[in-house]
Formats: structure tokens, sequence, C-alpha cells
């Protein structure tokens, strides 16, 4: 009976560990990415402090501070998804010590029966009785060994006993520590929402002091089309003859690849689509993923995926649920929208920047086909 708990308990401890394990490998996964965008910010912050310093031109420092503003919102995404991470930490701790605390309750119960119950025996001399009932000397000899068994059993659970108390108050200093920290970054982040208010505030008042024609010149220079098209002018070469999704057409209708979102304005092929902030970003049709990669300007991800020969982008995304090679189904969610500071409203939006491109180059397609405003 003991021996079996004592196995149910190890095993117990092994399973336990191996979810900890990898949500321990998430977790300094999450690390290292708010490292580079903490380190990103420190060098945006020593070169916005340079421009205020040399009196920069207001278009300038604008430019500067969008780009500091994108860090520092892409850092308080970073953080928010490891203190969810940080949290089921601790939540999966405090299971493993409930369970073996019970489990340690229960074995000490019967390791306090099996003393007590060799103690009683000591007491009334029923070892000897037992030694000299035997039948022979054989008999007797075996009688002796079983003892010597049963007492080397019970200094056996008693040491498993202290081992797995040890394991329980390791697990408790453990817990006391991932606490500790999830406190840290919880403070952490709400010292960044307030930088990130100061940083919209100043953004606000340079833009204020710019002209008309600085104002036109700075969004041209905040468009991602151009980068887009770069990128799809080497993928047309990679996705020539697939035929994942090969049934799209030109000019068919689709859903909108954000959850809830709306369209705020097209252009030529793109379109600008909005949503709340956490929204899915999925695929409008069927097709395999051939490029996932991240921008590092704006620390958000792109997303190409391929429909036979056709082409959607999805730019912008905070998260990427996808990997290059991938099938992917029409409507499967392949991210999350990311935020972005907004030039015309001077505000932080959440919206993604989509794209959809023919095999010809020549072929001019039109975002506002697909989809109504």
């Amino acid at each position: 009976m003991l021996r079996k708990l004592y196995i149910l308990v190890l095993a117990a401890l092994l399973a336990a560990a191996l979810p900890a394990i990898a949500q321990s490998n998430k977790v300094k996964r999450q690390e290292a990415v708010i490292a580079e965008l903490r380190r990103n910010i420190k060098e945006e912050e020593k070169t916005l402090r340079e421009l205020k310093k040399n009196k920069a031109s207001a278009q300038e420092l604008v430019i500067s501070l969008t780009k500091q503003i994108e860090s520092r919102t892409a850092l308080i995404e970073e953080t928010s998804r490891q203190i969810k991470k940080l949290t089921a930490e601790v939540v999966a701790t405090e299971k493993r010590i409930n369970s073996l605390s019970t489990q340690l309750a229960q074995l000490e119960k019967n390791v306090t029966e099996i003393i007590r119950e060799a103690y009683r025996n000591y007491r009334y001399q029923s070892h000897l009785t037992y030694i000299f009932s035997a039948d022979s000397f054989a008999d007797i000899a075996r009688r002796i060994a079983m003892l010597r068994v049963a007492t080397d059993f019970r200094h056996e659970q008693i040491k498993e006993v202290t081992k797995i108390r040890a394991n329980v108050q390791k697990e408790r200093d453990k817990l006391a520590k991932q606490r500790e920290v999830l406190n840290e970054t919880k403070r952490q982040l709400n010292i960044e929402r307030k930088k990130l208010k100061a940083d919209v505030a100043s953004a606000k008042k340079s833009i204020e002091q710019m002209t008309s024609k600085e104002k036109s010149v700075l969004r041209s220079k905040t468009e991602h089309q151009k980068r887009l098209n770069d990128a799809i002018k080497e993928l047309r070469k990679l996705v020539k003859g697939n035929k994942k999704g090969s049934s799209f057409v030109a000019g068919r209708k689709l859903q909108l690849p954000v959850e809830n979102g709306k369209v705020v304005r097209y252009k030529e092929n793109i379109a600008e689509i909005s949503g709340a902030e956490g929204a899915a970003v999925t695929s409008v049709y069927e097709g395999r993923v051939f490029k996932v990669a991240r921008n590092k300007v704006n620390n958000k991800y792109d997303v190409f995926i391929a429909h036979g020969e056709y082409i959607t982008s999805y730019a912008n995304l905070s998260e990427v649920m996808v990997e290059n090679g991938d099938d992917v189904k029409k409507d499967q969610r392949i991210g999350t929208i990311g935020s972005m500071f907004d030039l015309r409203s001077e505000e932080i939006v959440y919206k993604i920047i989509f794209g959809i491109y023919s095999p010809n180059p020549r072929e001019k397609i039109y975002a506002e086909v697909h989809f109504r405003k």
C-alpha cells in the first residue's frame, strides 16, 4: 500500500514538472523579447535627447517620438503577455504544492501508523513470539529476514517523507520568488504606461508645430506600402506553382481579416483595417504561409500567405500563431492585431495593413472590390 503510494507521489512530481519546465521556457523567451525592446527604447530615448538638445525640427522629433511610442507600446503588450505567463506559472506552482501537500499528509499518516505498530510490537515482544513460534530453523531465518525487510522499509519511508517535505518547501520558496517577479513586472508595466502617455503628449505637441507640408511628408514616410511591395517582388518567385488555395480568384468577396474590424481607408490593393485591442487576425482564404517576418522598425510582425499564386499580406501584427510553410484554412486565426501611433488622429490605434497581390505585377487589384467599407 505504502510503496504504491510512494510511486504515485513520484509520478505526480514528474507529471507536474514537465508543464512547469515548458511554462518556464515560455517566460524566458518572453523575457528575451522584452529585454530587446528595452534596449531599443533606451537607444531611441538617447536619440530623442540629442535631437532636443540640438533643437531639431518638429518633423524630426515626431519621427523619433513615433518610433519610440511604437516600441514602448510593443513593450507594454509583451509585458502584459509576460504577466499572463507568470500568473499561469504561479497558479501551476500553487497546484503542485496543494497536490504534494495532500499526498505528503497521507504518506505521513501511514508512516506514523507503521511506527506506532512497530513500537507496539516491540513493547509486547510480539517479534520474539513471531520468531520462536516458527516450525524450523529455516522458518526462523526466513522470519528474521522478513522483520529486517520491514524495518528497512520503515526507514526508507521515513527518508522519503523527509525528502518530499523538502520538495514541498522548495516549491513554496519558488512560489514566493515567482510572486515577487510578478509584482515587479506589474510595477514596470505601470511605469511604461505613464511614460507612453508622456510620449504621446510630446508627439502631439510637436505635430501642432508642424506645417501642413511637413505633416504630408511625414505621413508618406510612415506608409507600409513600399516595404510590402518590395517583399512581394521576392515572394512572387517563391509561390510560383503553389497549389494550396488555388481556387482563389480576383474579385472574390472576402470577410474582413480582423475580428469585428472596420476598413479605415483603401489605397489601391491596400486596406487599413482597424479593430479592438487583442482582436484576432484571420486568413481571408485557405492557403500556405510563405513568410513570417518581424519588422525591426516597429517590432511588429508581417505575415504573407499564398492562395495559389495570389498573395495576401497582413502587416502590423503584435503576435503570430503560424510559421513558414503552415497550411491555413479560411478564417483561421493567424495572429493578433497590433498598435501604432496614428499621425492623423494623434492617438494610439489598433489596425493592420492588409494587401492583396496578383501573380501578374501589371494586373491592378483593388482591395475595395473584395471588402465593403
